[in-house]
């Protein structure tokens, strides 16, 4: 699990999203009960990192919009954590992949105006506190950013709804003491991801990372969905 988390960091410290789409589904297949705190967490501490490293090159506004979105978005997920249990949770992560995966395939492109900011904000919201994956959203709204400003801006939504996440879980009694032990043993490989980024940006564009973080996912998805049928089948 550490190397598909340092590899899940690097991702997400290189293109300011694509943690969760790339960790989640092999966590879920793991443990699910696991999700989606332990990620949250972990995706918390890269996201303050490449915030503080990325801090020249913020959109504030389109940030500050999104974030109008997120609090609501992620009470309605916290509900969702306790209301579905851990197979409906994992198949939850493998749908929000799948169409995150679909819609950027697609090109799907809508403008990051006022309006279509908060509604992403809501959708990641909802994702992210629901499963740890709120990246699809607000990578469709802001994909016209570039380089330092695609991952800063991503990021600084991210430290702050994540932190909205924790303390939405938390409240609904969703933390354990377990998630909280494992992203405290997951934290060596978060750090080192983060310093792998700094090295991957030179040799790879986003292009070739986001098709990197898609294909990931696709297959960690595929996996987890194939274990959930043949789970069923058994029973």
């Amino acid at each position: 699990m550490a190397g598909v988390i340092f590899l899940a960091a690097c991702l997400q410290a290189s293109t300011g999203f694509g943690m969760g789409m790339l960790a989640a589904p092999v966590i879920a297949m793991v443990d699910p009960e696991l999700l989606p705190a332990t990620l949250i967490l972990l995706a918390l501490l890269v996201t303050i990192l490449v915030t503080v490293r990325e801090r020249q090159s913020l959109d504030l506004r389109g940030t500050g919009w999104a974030l109008v979105g997120r609090v609501p978005g992620s009470i309605v997920g916290a509900f969702l954590v306790v209301a579905l249990s851990k197979e409906g949770l994992a198949w939850a992560v493998a749908i929000v992949v799948f169409t995150g995966l679909v819609l950027a395939v697609r090109g799907w492109a809508p403008k990051p105006v006022r309006v279509n900011l908060i509604a992403a904000g809501a959708a990641s919201g909802i994702m992210g506190t629901a499963t740890s994956i709120g990246g699809p959203p607000m990578a469709l709204i802001w994909q016209g950013h570039h380089g330092p400003q695609l991952r800063g801006t991503m990021s600084a939504f991210f430290m702050v709804g994540s932190s909205i996440s924790m303390v939405s879980l938390g409240l609904a009694g969703a933390v354990t003491s377990e998630m909280l032990t494992l992203a405290l043993w997951m934290v060596p490989a978060v750090v080192a991801g983060y310093a792998a980024s700094r090295m991957v940006n030179r040799f790879l564009n986003a292009a070739r990372l986001k098709l990197l973080a898609l294909g990931a996912s696709a297959l960690g998805s595929a996996l987890l969905v194939f274990q959930l049928t043949m789970a069923a089948m058994a029973s």
